[in-house]
C-alpha cells in the first residue's frame, strides 16, 4: 500500500475543521521539524494567555476581555505536523503485510479516546456585567488538550497500549481479529480463570455415570430401572459442585416420581416446588399416593399465609410460577394502596429452602421475565429443573436454567477491562457499572460470547461447531436426558404414530380466507410504505393470527368480540346469554357460585335428575352451589367482565354452519366411536372460542364431552380431569393447549387431536405425552389437522426445521447435526418468497424474504442493531434472514 494511500481524509464529509494540502502529505518534512512547529504553536497559545492575564490585572474591564485562541495558521501548521507525526509512526510498524487494511479501531476503545480527541466546541457560560448577551468565545477541546502536557501524555500512552495489544492479537490469531476473537482475548487477559475454562471443566469435573440405586424404603411404587439410575445420578450431583442440575427425560418418563425418590430419601426440610397451575394438584396427588407421613402445603390463593416461619414446618410447599412472580414483583416494585406505592416482603424469598425443584422449567426460557428472574432470587442449598423440552426455539434458552443453577463463569458477565464480573446486569444509572465504574460496552455475557453468538452467526461452522462442542460438554455434566426409544425396553409402552391429516377449504371458506389474506398484504404494504413495520408489531401479530383462526373456523373472525365490528354490519344482534347445559338462549339466567350461567329451568331439571345429594356443576364439575329463587341476571358490563361467555352469544345457532376442519374432526370421532365406543379421546386448541364451536358440535353429534380451560380454579381443574379419568361414557375432552398442555397424565385416552399448529413444536409433543406416558397399554395415534394452501402448511414446514435444531442441540448423536444445512442454523425458517416476502413468528425473530415478484427492486436491505451503548450497522444480501427483533433500531429497503 503506498504512503500517499495512508494519508488521512480530513475532506468535507469527514467533519474535520482543517482542510488538507497538496504538501502535506510530501517526504520533505522530518519529525524534527513537525515538534518545532507543534512547539511553536504551544509557546503562542502560552504567549497569549499570558498577555491576556496581563491585561486582566491591569484593570480592563469585563466588556473588553477575550479570550485568545492561537491563530488560523498555527493552528492548521500544528494540526498538520500532528497527522503526519501520527503517519510517520503508522510506517514505521511494520506488523502488517503491506495487502492487509487498516486495522480498525475498537468501539470501545474510540468511546474511551473521544474525550481526548473530540474537536467538539463547549460553549462558556455567559459573562455578567454590563456586556449582556456577549458570552465568550468558546474554546475547542483540541486546544486545550494541546495545552495540557498530561492530557496527551495519557493520550500518548494509552496509543501505546493499544498498539501494543493490537500486536499480541495479531501474533495470537495471525491475522486481523474478528469482534469475538477480541472479546475471547480481553476475558482471558482481565480473567485468568477463563484462559482454559472449557479444558479445566472436562478435567476436573468428570461425567457422572448413572447406576442403579436401591429402591427407597418409605416410596410405595417401585421404581423402574432408569429411574433407579437417575436418583444415583441426582445424588451425586447434588455433592457435586453443581448441587443440582437439569433431569430432561422425555415426557411421560416419569420425572415426578422420580423427584419423590429423592425427596424420601433425604427427608429434609422445606423442600419448593414450583409447577404450571394445572400441575398443581397432581403433584399432591402424587405425594400422598406413593408416600406415607409427608406434610405438604398447596400455597396458592388469596389466602396463603405468610410467614416464613410456618412453611418451614412442610416438608413440600408446591406453589405456581404466576403466584412466585406476583409475589416477587410486590417485593421489588410494590403496588399501589390509597395511592401510595406499598413493598410486601415475598415470604419465598425471605427464607433458605433445602431444595428448589421448577417443574416445567421451560416457564423461564426467557431470561428477561420477571417470572425468570423471581426464580434467579430464589436461594437454597440444591436446585432442579425438570423438563422434556429444555429447548424450544433457540439454544439461547438454555441459559436460563444454567443461570437458575447458577453456573459460574459460565452464566456471569464479565468486564473486558478489569476483573469485576457479576451475576446480574448491574447498571443503575445506564451509563456506568456499579461494581468497575466502565461502560456497558465493556461488559459481555459469558455465554453469549462463548455459545449462543457462534452458533447464531456461524451455524455448523467453524466456531459455530466448536461452540456445539463446549455445549456438549457443559451438558453432560449438568443435564441427564433418556429418550423413550432409548428405554422402550423398561418403559413398555405401545407405539405413538403421529398423522398429519390434510384438507382443503370449501368455496365459501376458500374466498374468505384469500379476502382476508389480500387484506392483511395490503395492511402490511402500508406500513412498509410509511416505515412503520416494527411499530406496528402487535398489529402484524393479529393479522397474522386472524388468518390462523379463519383456517379454524370463519366466526373466530367474523364474529370476534375485538375485530367482529370490522366485519358485520351495525345491524347485528349484539351478544346474549347462553346457557351452559343446553347451549341455547338462556331465557331466565341464573349464576351459580362457580359464575357459569344456566337457565333456570334446565338447571332445576338438572338436579332433579341427579342422583347425588350434592350434584357437581355440569361444566367445572366441582360441588354445585346455585339458588333457584334468584332474580334473573341481567348481562349487564359487570357480568360480562367476570364471566366468559363465549362466541356462542354472538352466533344465530339455529343458522350457524360448522367448518371444514370441525368436520374432519366430527368424521374421525364418529368412525372411532363405531369401531370401539370406549374409545377417549382429547381435542387440543389454543383457541377457546374454537371449543366453544367444537363443543356445541360435537355434542349436537351425540358426544359426552367435558372441558378444561385457563380459567378454571387447580381445584376445578382436578375435579374436571377425574370426571373424564372415571367416567366411560365421557369419550371426549377439549382442552386449552395452554392450560393443559403440559403435566398432566391423562392415560385413560388414546387419541390426540390437535385442531391448530403452533410455531413451536415441542409445545405440541407435549400435549401428545399427555397420553403416552407411564401407564398406557394401547396403542397412541395424534392427529394433526391441517388446512392446505393456508398458512398452516407453511408452520408444519417450520416445525420441522425447529425438531431438527433440537435433535441436534440435546442428541449425543452426531449425525442428529448433519440433518441440517448451515442455512437451517442461519435462518432456521424456509420463506418462500413467492407467497410472501416476510414473515413475523411469534418468538421475536424477524424472517425477511426479499423476493417478492411485488417488490422486484428491493435486492438488500439495511438493518440497524441497536448494542448496549452503540449502533451497529449491518447491510444483508442474502434472499431471507432471522434476526432478533429485541436488537433492530431501525429498519430499511434499499434500492
Amino acid at each position: 500500500m503506498s504512503e500517499s494511500e495512508l494519508e488521512y481524509d480530513e475532506s468535507a464529509d469527514s467533519g474535520s475543521a482543517f482542510e488538507a494540502s497538496e504538501d502535506e502529505g510530501s517526504e520533505g518534512h522530518d519529525s524534527e521539524e513537525d515538534e518545532a512547529l507543534i512547539l511553536q504553536a504551544t509557546i503562542e497559545l502560552s504567549n497569549q494567555t499570558a498577555r491576556r492575564d496581563a491585561q486582566e490585572r491591569a484593570g480592563m474591564g469585563s466588556s473588553s476581555k477575550v479570550v485568545s485562541v492561537p491563530s488560523a495558521a498555527v493552528t492548521v501548521r500544528a494540526a498538520r505536523a500532528e497527522r503526519r507525526l501520527a503517519k510517520g509512526r503508522k510506517n514505521k510498524r511494520k506488523v502488517y503485510d503491506s495487502d492487509e487494511d487498516d486495522f480498525e479501531i475498537l468501539e470501545e476503545d474510540i468511546s474511551e479516546l473521544s474525550a481526548l480527541e473530540s474537536s467538539d466546541e463547549e460553549e462558556e457560560p455567559l459573562s455578567k456585567g454590563k456586556g449582556k448577551g456577549k458570552g465568550k468565545k468558546k474554546t475547542s477541546k483540541f486546544a486545550r488538550n494541546l495545552l495540557d502536557p498530561n492530557s496527551a501524555e495519557r493520550h500518548r500512552s494509552h496509543r501505546k497500549v493499544l498498539q501494543a495489544e493490537k500486536n499480541e492479537m495479531y501474533r495470537i490469531y495471525g491475522r486481523r481479529p474478528t469482534v469475538a476473537q477480541r472479546n475471547e482475548y480481553y476475558l482471558r487477559k482481565n480473567h485468568p480463570e477463563l484462559r482454559d475454562v472449557w479444558g479445566d471443566l472436562e478435567a476436573t469435573i468428570p461425567v457422572i455415570v448413572p447406576e442403579p440405586a436401591e429402591q427407597p424404603a418409605g416410596l410405595k411404587v417401585t421404581l423402574l430401572p432408569f429411574q433407579l439410575e437417575s436418583l444415583t445420578w441426582m445424588r451425586k450431583q447434588e455433592t457435586g459442585p453443581w448441587h443440582g442440575g437439569m433431569l430432561a427425560d422425555e415426557m411421560g418418563m416419569g420425572k415426578t416420581i422420580q423427584m419423590i425418590s429423592l425427596f424420601v430419601s433425604d427427608l429434609k426440610r422445606p423442600n419448593l416446588v414450583v409447577a404450571p397451575t394445572v400441575a398443581l394438584m397432581q403433584w399432591r396427588n402424587e405425594i400422598a399416593a406413593h408416600t406415607e407421613g409427608m406434610n405438604v402445603l398447596v400455597w396458592y390463593g388469596s389466602t396463603r399465609m405468610t410467614d416464613p416461619k410456618e412453611l418451614k414446618k412442610y416438608d413440600v410447599v408446591l406453589t405456581t410460577y404466576a403466584v412466585l412472580e406476583s409475589v416477587f414483583r410486590k417485593q421489588q416494585s410494590g403496588f399501589k394502596r390509597k395511592g401510595m406505592i406499598v413493598k410486601e416482603r415475598s415470604p419465598l424469598h425471605s427464607m433458605k429452602w433445602n431444595r428448589i425443584i421448577l417443574d416445567e422449567a421451560h416457564n423461564i426460557k426467557e431470561r428477561a421475565t420477571n417470572t425468570a428472574k423471581a426464580t434467579f432470587e430464589l436461594d437454597s442449598n440444591y436446585k432442579w429443573c425438570l423438563s422434556g423440552t429444555p429447548l424450544q426455539n433457540r439454544v439461547g434458552e438454555l441459559y436460563s436454567l444454567i443461570r437458575f443453577l447458577g453456573g459460574d463463569p459460565f452464566s456471569y458477565y464479565f468486564c473486558k477491562r478489569c476483573d469485576c464480573k457479576s451475576l446480574h446486569w448491574k447498571f443503575s444509572d445506564r451509563k456506568n457499572c456499579d461494581e468497575c465504574g466502565h461502560s456497558p460496552m465493556q461488559q459481555t455475557c459469558f455465554w453469549n460470547n462463548e455459545i449462543l453468538t457462534p452458533i447464531q452467526k456461524n451455524g455448523l461452522a467453524g466456531p459455530g461447531r466448536h461452540a456445539f462442542k463446549k455445549l456438549r460438554v457443559l451438558l453432560d455434566r449438568v443435564m441427564l436426558r433418556r429418550t423413550k426409544v432409548q428405554r422402550a425396553d423398561d418403559l413398555g409402552l405401545p407405539p405413538r404414530i403421529v398423522v398429519v391429516k390434510r384438507d382443503y377449504f370449501s368455496p365459501e371458506e376458500k374466498e374468505l380466507y384469500l379476502s382476508l389474506f389480500s387484506d392483511a398484504t395490503r395492511q402490511f404494504s402500508t406500513y412498509v410504505d410509511s416505515g412503520t413495520v416494527l411499530n406496528n408489531y402487535s398489529n402484524i401479530f393479529s393479522l397474522i393470527t386472524r388468518m390462523r383462526q379463519m383456517a379454524c373456523h370463519p366466526d373466530l373472525v367474523l364474529r370476534s368480540k375485538t375485530n367482529g365490528a370490522k366485519f358485520l354490519a351495525a345491524d347485528e344482534p349484539g351478544e346474549a346469554t347462553v346457557c351452559r347445559l343446553c347451549n341455547d338462549v338462556a331465557e331466565d339466567a341464573i349464576q351459580a357460585k362457580c359464575r357459569h350461567i344456566f337457565d333456570r329451568e334446565c338447571i332445576r331439571q338438572y338436579l332433579e335428575a341427579a342422583a347425588e345429594i350434592s350434584p357437581d356443576c355440569p361444566v367445572c364439575h366441582v360441588p354445585l352451589t346455585i339458588d333457584l329463587e334468584a332474580p334473573a341476571l341481567e348481562l349487564d358490563a359487570e357480568v360480562q367482565t367476570s364471566t366468559r361467555q363465549g362466541i356462542l352469544g354472538r352466533l344465530d345457532l339455529d343458522k350457524w354452519r360448522s367448518s371444514t376442519k370441525i368436520e374432519a374432526l366430527v368424521e374421525e370421532l364418529s368412525n372411532l366411536r363405531l369401531q370401539d365406543h370406549t374409545t377417549k379421546s382429547i381435542v387440543f386448541s389454543q383457541f377457546v372460542n374454537f371449543l366453544d364451536l367444537i363443543s356445541f358440535r360435537l355434542q349436537k353429534a351425540g358426544f359426552k364431552i367435558c372441558r378444561l380451560e385457563g380459567t378454571m380454579s387447580p381445584q376445578a381443574r382436578d375435579a374436571t380431569i377425574q370426571h373424564f379419568m372415571n367416567n366411560t361414557e365421557v369419550t371426549v375432552f377439549l382442552v386449552s393447549l395452554k392450560a393443559g398442555g403440559v403435566a398432566l397424565n391423562l392415560t385413560e385416552a388414546s387419541r390426540i387431536y390437535l385442531m391448530d399448529s403452533w410455531w413451536n413444536p415441542a409445545v405440541e409433543f407435549q400435549a401428545m405425552d399427555r397420553i403416552h406416558r407411564l401407564g398406557q397399554h394401547r396403542p397412541v395415534k395424534a392427529y394433526k389437522l391441517v388446512v392446505e394452501d393456508s398458512i398452516e402448511s407453511r408452520i408444519i414446514q417450520l416445525q420441522e426445521k425447529k425438531s431438527a435444531m433440537v435433535d441436534a442441540t440435546l442428541s449425543t448423536d452426531d449425525s442428529a447435526m448433519g440433518r441440517l444445512t448451515p442455512e437451517d442454523w442461519v435462518s432456521c425458517s424456509d420463506c418462500d418468497g413467492s407467497i410472501a416476502y416476510w414473515y413475523l413468528i411469534p418468538t421475536q425473530l424477524l424472517i425477511l424474504a426479499c423476493s417478492h415478484p411485488s417488490h422486484p427492486r428491493i435486492t438488500r436491505f439495511e438493518l440497524h442493531i441497536q448494542r448496549p451503548t452503540s449502533k451497529c450497522y449491518d447491510i444483508y444480501y442474502a434472499p431471507h434472514h432471522i434476526v432478533h427483533l429485541s436488537v433492530i433500531s431501525r429498519f430499511n429497503f434499499l434500492y
